[in-house]
C-alpha cells in the first residue's frame, strides 16, 4: 500500500546541497510523497543524538517511512537497513540510529537489508549513501515496495550503548543526550533519578571544567532572566537552561560529553 509521507533526519546541514539532492531523488521517484524534515542539523557524526531526536519526534509525525542518516561508516561493511514496526517504515545505516525510534513506534516486527540494486540508484557513490542508497529506499517504499524486497532478513541490529547515568545520594551524573537550538541541554536522566538522588531546591550543576547554581523548577520563567534552571522537558528527561541565555555555552557541555549535579551549591 503507497504511504504518504517521508520524514527526512541527517547531520548534513544546510549549507552544502546533500539534502536537495536527497529531496530531489525522492521526488523524482515518488512525486507525490509529502516529505517531512525532522533536523539537519544533528551534531557531525553524533548518532545518538540523532536517534534520540528521531525518536523523540516520530510520535508526532503521520504514520509513514522514516529516513535517517548519521552515518560515519558510510562505504564500509556496515549494513543499510529496513526496520518495520507496527507503526511506521524505517530506513538509514544499521548503527543504532533507528532503534530508539523503532521501539517508540512499538517495537520492531522485522528489518532487511538493503541490497537489491533495483531499489538504489545505478550509480553509487561510496561516501553519499543518503543520496544513492536510503533515498531511493524511501521513496519505493511510500510507493508501497515490500520491505522484504528489499534484501534479506536482517536478525541482529545493531544497538546503541544505554547512555551513561550514575545515581548516588546526593549526586546525579548524566550523559548529555542533545543540545536544542536554544542551548538548553538535554540529559540522559530522568525526574525519577533526581528524586532517587535526594535532589531539589538550588543544586549545583557542572561540567568538566565550570560549576554554576541551578534551581530544580518547572520551566524558564522559573528563574530570573540570565539564571539557570534544571527542569523536566518535554521528552521528559531532565534538561539545564539559562533563562534567555544558552546553558549549553555557559557549561561548555555537547553531546556524549557528562553532566553532574550534586546538593551542597558553591558555584557563583
Amino acid at each position: 500500500m503507497p504511504i504518504h509521507c517521508v520524514s527526512f533526519t541527517t547531520d548534513y546541514g544546510l549549507c552544502d546541497g546533500f539534502v536537495a539532492a536527497c529531496h530531489g531523488v525522492i521526488a523524482r521517484i515518488a512525486p507525490s510523497v509529502r516529505l517531512i524534515d525532522v533536523s539537519h542539523g544533528i551534531p557531525p557524526q553524533q548518532v545518538r543524538t540523532g536517534a534520540e531526536v528521531l525518536a523523540q519526534t516520530v510520535p508526532y509525525l503521520p504514520e509513514g517511512v522514516h529516513l535517517a542518516v548519521v552515518d560515519p561508516g558510510v562505504g564500509t561493511s556496515r549494513r543499510g537497513v529496513v526496520v518495520v514496526t507496527e507503526r511506521g517504515i524505517l530506513v538509514g545505516p544499521d548503527n543504532g540510529l533507528l532503534i530508539p525510534a523503532a521501539e517508540t513506534l512499538s517495537g520492531v516486527i522485522a528489518a532487511y537489508e538493503l541490497v537489491a540494486p533495483e531499489y538504489r540508484l545505478p550509480v553509487t557513490s561510496s561516501t553519499f549513501h543518503g543520496r544513492d542508497v536510503f533515498a531511493p529506499a524511501a521513496a519505493h517504499l511510500a510507493l508501497g515496495v515490500p520491505p522484504e524486497s528489499f534484501g534479506p532478513r536482517v536478525e541482529n541490529l545493531v544497538r546503541l550503548p544505554e547512555p551513561f547515568v550514575a545515581v548516588f545520594p546526593g549526586k546525579l551524573v548524566a550523559e548529555v543526550l542533545t543540545v536544542d537550538h536554544f542551548g538548553n541541554v538535554q540529559l540522559a536522566a530522568s525526574p525519577a533519578d533526581l528524586e532517587l538522588a535526594g535532589l531539589s531546591g538550588t543544586v549545583s550543576v557542572s561540567s568538566e571544567h565550570v560549576l554554576v547554581k541551578a534551581l530544580v523548577g518547572d520551566t524558564f520563567g522559573t528563574v530570573p532572566p540570565g539564571k539557570n534552571v534544571l527542569y523536566t522537558d518535554s521528552a521528559g528527561r531532565l534538561a539545564v537552561a539559562v533563562n534567555g541565555g544558552s546553558a549549553a555555552s555557559v557549561l561548555g557541555l555537547g553531546p556524549a560529553m557528562e553532566c553532574t549535579i550534586t546538593s551542597s551549591p558553591t558555584a557563583s
